[in-house]
């Protein structure tokens, strides 16, 4: 699993020191171990967790460039710790909020804390459209990161408003998101965010991208709506 760390963080213009790279393995046998009992992943074996997960991941780390250092970070729709975790084991300056609604995956996300002794990072049980409504939430996170499968216009609601102006959403799409990306336009801009420029990277032949959108303005109190809504009317 190194060689195949070290050499894909190399084409991301990433360096991983022995911790992290210890870190790395660790978490890699926690989670296959744990997905024997609960569902997490669909991949397994060595090659799939490194490249399809944790470098996938670090990617989002090089999207976000210099200003990830010391950056309050959620991760809305963690399920099994992506991108948040790998992220913070090459950042551990990054304050880290995991989000995800299922219970089951969120005690994992505990777990995997513990044993790797992160410090900084909580994982929550809750909706995005309800937390980010809270005060010790809303408008308070320098970066807003998602791989959930949901579409843009969607991800936007439920991610901007936990945002603070001057921050930014990253999602993680295909390189094939044109079409997402323009219905994603309205919601972006209703939401007080401004499309900057994608990156996209290659993992395993295939290319992907991430979305960057920064946040400009408030998000008005409108919003988040309910996700029956959200679902429902898109912006």
């Amino acid at each position: 699993m190194r060689e195949i760390l070290l050499s894909g963080a190399k084409r991301l213009g990433i360096e991983l020191g022995d911790t992290a790279l210890g870190q790395f393995e660790t978490y890699a046998r926690v989670l296959e171990e744990e997905n024997k009992k609960i569902n997490l992943t669909a991949l397994t074996g060595e090659r799939e967790i490194a490249e399809r997960h944790f470098l996938d991941s670090l990617a989002v780390l090089k999207a976000a460039g210099a200003s990830i250092n010391g950056a309050r970070v959620i991760d809305v729709g963690s399920g099994a710790g992506f991108p948040g975790v790998p992220m913070k084991l090459v950042e551990p300056s990054i304050s880290l909020t995991a989000l995800d609604s299922t219970e089951k995956r969120v005690f994992f996300l505990r777990k995997v804390y513990e044993i790797l002794g992160l410090i900084s990072a909580e994982a929550i049980i809750a909706r995005a459209e309800e937390l980010s409504r809270l005060p010790g939430h809303r408008e308070k996170y320098d970066l807003a990161v998602s791989r959930a499968v949901a579409r843009l216009n969607v991800l936007a609601e439920l991610c901007l408003p936990f945002v603070r102006v001057g921050g930014y959403f990253l999602a993680m799409k295909t390189a094939s998101s044109e079409e997402e990306i323009m219905e994603a336009e309205n919601a972006i801009n209703t939401l007080g965010g401004e499309l900057g420029e994608f990156f996209d990277y290659e993992i395993m032949g295939a290319v992907h991208r991430i979305v960057r959108i920064k946040k400009v303005k408030s998000t008005s109190d409108k919003y988040p709506r309910r996700f029956a809504k959200i679902q429902k009317q898109p912006l």
